[in-house]
């Protein structure tokens, strides 16, 4: 018997008997295996995708050598951003796969090809030994990773939000960023400790690469996991429907192009929001502001603990009074006190760091606990991974990857620290004016 055959008679023992049924008759153990293996892989690829961003310092003294360390940097980061560019091209494509032939297949090849790119990366000599195609081999990895990262946040909400029951899709699906969350929270630990123990020589030596080499054994244990999923009754139920187009992303331009713009604008401030806040801010605090980078990395890591915890109350509180109400609210609280949370970091008071990050954080779940729901919850089951795809992939792509090189440019021309809090202010005025136009999904079956 092929994987597939055993695949499906697994399929056929825990789905519900009946189509139609929807997802009252699942068995609570299946959830449990769903929300466990959603969890693990996409803490997997977060921790790949994180561990570049949380040693930008490093990576930009081994592969762009200059004495103008802000350049430096501004390269580092540069290379990140280009690798976003991919990620609208991979959200049409894992969006066209997971809709067509299945999220779980989708989902088993975005890990490993995600993290066969992280552990090259390990392997790469600097600029020392290579000179310019150092930089350039880690710019095609880093696109590897892009394209690979496209397809692993909107199919893993998708599938949580069609397994989960109707009166907690908000729940199941704030998995998905509070593993990702995990993910950062792994990558800010290790980076702690490697800055912690190691010299900066050893670092630019070889410390920089362990994060990088953990990516294969982790990897492939979440590739396993995944290959042991069955896809959800609601695509199962879909795919059996004739169709009118058999191309998702066409039919998705051509009869949800409103619900597209909606949820790209709402995407803003996620995007926006989670790299400066999670990714970028250690940077921040240790070349802007001239924290110990240790300090920072801690402070990044309390953080980003306290904000996996609130992740999981935004998605209930999403669940009980509505998608639309929570997003709103996170963009409100943005918009009035993110400027003054920055001018509180510029007192370099370690204590009112940590605070602020906590605050931060915690207004940023609002919209992070809340946004895989919605959006999934926007567009019916045969476009759904497409549509998620597409419209998160296209504002991380243009303001997410982009932010950290973004707020790095705007305090060098500008010379004003709190640059990033008025950029992260705009990104939130954007997506109250789209959250504001969207209809509330939470109380709506799965179309």
């Amino acid at each position: 018997m092929t994987e597939h055959d055993q695949s499906q008679g697994s399929q056929t023992r825990l789905l519900p008997a009946a189509p139609g049924a929807g997802t009252a008759q699942i068995d609570p153990g299946v959830r449990r295996k769903v929300v466990a293996a959603s969890f693990i892989g996409n803490f997997v690829e977060w921790f790949d995708y994180a561990a570049y961003g949380y040693l930008a310092v490093t990576i930009s003294a081994v592969f762009f050598p200059s004495e103008d360390r802000q350049l430096a940097l501004m390269m580092t980061f540069g290379v990140f951003a280009i690798s976003f560019l991919v990620r609208p091209l991979g959200g049409f494509i894992w969006g066209h796969l997971g809709d067509k032939i299945g999220r779980r297949t989708a989902l088993s090849w975005s890990i490993l090809l995600m993290t066969g790119a992280t552990f090259c990366i390990a392997l790469l000599p600097g600029y020392a030994a290579i000179g310019v195609a150092a930089p350039l081999m880690l710019l095609a990895l880093r696109l590897v990773q892009g394209f690979s990262a496209a397809g692993e946040y909107a199919g893993a909400s998708a599938f949580l939000v069609e397994y989960a029951p109707a009166n907690k899709r908000g729940l199941y699906a704030a998995v998905v960023p509070a593993s990702t969350a995990t993910g950062l929270l792994l990558g800010s630990l290790m980076a702690a400790v490697l800055t912690g123990a190691l010299s900066a020589d050893q670092m630019e030596s070889w410390g920089w690469r362990i994060p990088f080499l953990l990516a294969a054994p982790m990897g492939l244990i979440g590739r396993y996991i995944r290959t042991k999923l069955e896809d959800s009754p609601a695509f199962l139920e879909a795919s059996e429907e004739p169709s009118q187009d058999s191309s998702p992303v066409r039919d998705l331009f051509r009869n949800h192009w409103r619900q597209l713009l909606q949820a790209a604008g709402a995407v803003l401030l996620n995007a926006v929001g989670f790299y400066v806040i999670l990714s970028y801010m250690p940077t921040y605090l240790s070349e802007e502001l001239g924290l110990d980078a240790t300090r920072s990395y801690l402070a990044t890591t309390v953080a980003l603990a306290t904000y996996i915890g609130f992740i999981f109350l935004t998605g209930m509180l999403s669940d009980k009074f509505g998608r639309k109400r929570v997003l709103i609210s996170a963009s409100i609280l943005f918009i009035v006190f993110i400027v003054p949370a920055f001018m509180l970091l510029e007192t370099g008071n370690f204590l009112v760091i940590v605070l602020v990050q906590i605050l931060l954080g915690a207004m940023l779940t609002l919209n992070d606990g809340t946004l895989p729901s919605f959006l999934a919850e926007m567009f019916p089951t045969k476009v759904r991974y497409s549509g998620f795809a597409v419209s998160f992939n296209l504002s991380n792509a243009l303001f997410g990857g982009t932010a950290p090189f973004v707020a790095t440019l705007l305090i060098a021309t500008s010379g004003n620290l709190l640059a990033p809090g008025w950029y992260l202010m705009g990104a939130a005025v954007i997506s109250l004016v789209a959250v504001a136009c969207s209809v509330e999904t939470s109380r709506k079956p799965l179309s």
